[in-house]
Parts: structure tokens; sequence; C-alpha cells
């Protein structure tokens, strides 16, 4: 399904046209999802999070939309952030965050990262004329 952005009335178009191909059981999944999960020592989210408030405190609004004052700051989190939200041109890895936001969108480049004990492993997958 290819869908248009080219103009307001075509991005609602193209979201009606989405919004019926993806199956009742995908939606229920897709809703009853958190904005947030935590596995051991990794805490994944969209953006980011609010350093120095606890982690089960942290607000949606933070999870989904926080940029600088989680991008800037330089030190350790509770745990290692994994988040995308704001595109690079290649995944960060930081001591306190992984960003894996490669800008698909654009660049047809979508990122992940295995861990597996303390390894860490980049995942790619390239379409050629972007997704």
């Amino acid at each position: 399904m290819e869908l248009a952005y080219e103009s307001h009335e075509a991005f609602v178009a193209s979201a009606a046209r989405l919004a019926e191909a993806i199956p009742e059981k995908h939606r229920r999944f897709l809703k009853g999802l958190g904005w947030s999960a935590s596995f051991g020592d990794l805490f994944f989210c969209h953006a980011g999070i609010r350093p120095g408030v606890p982690l089960d405190r942290q607000s949606r609004e933070d999870l989904i939309w926080i940029r600088d004052e989680f991008l800037e700051y330089p030190g350790l989190h509770p745990k290692l952030i994994v988040h995308g939200h704001t595109p690079h041109s290649a995944p960060q890895v930081l001591t306190n965050r992984v960003n894996l936001d490669t800008g698909a969108f654009r660049t047809g480049i979508l990122s992940g990262m295995k861990f597996e004990g303390a390894g860490k492993a980049l995942v790619q997958i390239s379409a050629p004329e972007g997704f």
C-alpha cells in the first residue's frame, strides 16, 4: 500500500486506508502495549526519559516526546535507555543510551539492536526506495 503525504487531505485518506488494512487483532495488540518496557538492565521507550525521575514514574508525555533534556544529559540513568524519535545518520551507542532512529521513513534504513548478555549487535535492513 502506497501512502501519500503531499497534502493534508492525501495524508488523511492514506491514514484511513492504512487503518482499514490493519486487522482488528493487530489493533487490539498494539493498543494493549505499554508506553515503555524494561528487561534486566535495559529500558525501552519511544523518545527517552526525564533524567532524575525514577523509571516507574516517567510521564507518558516524556516517554514519547522528550528531546533536549534527555539527549544532552551526560550522566548515567538507572538502566541503559534504548530509544528512537531523533533521527541520525547512524545509531548512537552511548554509555547512557542507545538511539536506533536512522530515519527509516526517509532513508529506507531501519535499525535495531540485539542485546544478548553483555553483548550488543546492530541489525539493519534497507529498502531501496525507502519505506
